[in-house]
């Protein structure tokens, strides 16, 4: 079982501007700031989605009407379970698998996330999906649209009881990653197989957070830059342990800049 950062434990101050930024701060010093998706947005995510829906229904439909030979009542009652199934069952498959993200949120640029920013949790994605029936209420989810509105961070009914939020992931150029890693010789590349089980072990969201940290090292206190660098290095370590000869001569900081180089290396050259 994954080792969590001790980072993502820390969330404590906790703030919605009126901009619709949800900032999250931890001890150390580092600031997570995340767009909150608007009612608008979210509407057009759900049509797209009922559209998916709606094809996925059509389909089910003609199917099982074959059922109707048999009998009318067991088609019209197995359609109605179809399509309950599906209008539920298909936003809970997409956001665990998606990673918080449906058809129609990923065309939108949208993701669902714990309202802490911790981890997405299967239990918070079926409550707020089974919470869609009361949202959609009367019609053209009108409950969860007034709740967006008067909510502070822009949550249905849906989200209030999951402890989630849907938040707007913007266009990010890729950064310079040769620019950040030059005249950094890496000890860690002399160990191939090392270097190979690294790349296995890190989860994408582990390696994307030693990166920021790299990216904006100068924005944090230098006692803060020093605990945040210690915590990362001693967790990649628990993750794959490099010969004490590469790892003594160097520093924290220096370790996480080499994982960096590692993980990210196979991207330095597509």
């Amino acid at each position: 079982m994954k080792h969590e950062f001790t980072l993502w434990n820390y969330f404590k101050n906790m703030t919605t501007n009126r901009t619709g930024t949800l900032r999250i701060e931890t001890p150390e010093g580092i600031v997570f700031s995340m767009q909150l998706a608007g009612p608008l947005t979210r509407f057009l995510a759900w049509c797209v989605d009922m559209a998916c829906i709606s094809a996925i229904t059509g389909g089910l439909n003609t199917l099982l009407g074959v059922l109707g030979i048999i009998s009318r009542d067991i088609a019209m009652a197995a359609t109605a379970l179809a399509y309950f199934v599906v209008t539920v069952g298909y936003g809970m498959a997409m956001e665990w698998f998606w990673h918080g993200q449906t058809v129609g949120k990923r065309l939108m640029h949208l993701r669902v996330a714990d309202a802490q920013g911790l981890r997405l949790q299967f239990s918070q994605i079926a409550i707020r999906n089974l919470m869609r029936f009361v949202d959609s209420l009367p019609a053209f989810y009108m409950v969860g649209g007034v709740a967006c509105l008067l909510s502070a961070k822009a949550q249905r009914l849906g989200d209030l009881a999951g402890n989630t939020i849907v938040v707007w992931i913007p266009r990010i150029s890729q950064p310079d990653l040769k620019q950040l890693l030059k005249d950094s010789p890496n000890s860690f590349t002399a160990y191939p197989q090392l270097c190979a089980r690294l790349r296995q072990r890190v989860l994408p969201r582990e390696a994307n957070l030693a990166l920021q940290a790299l990216l904006r090292r100068d924005e944090l206190a230098d006692d803060a830059r020093v605990k945040l660098f210690k915590e990362m290095a001693d967790y990649f370590r628990t993750i794959v342990a490099f010969p004490q000869e590469a790892d003594d001569s160097i520093s924290d900081e220096q370790y996480v800049r080499n994982v960096a180089d590692i993980l990210f290396s196979a991207k330095l050259h597509i």
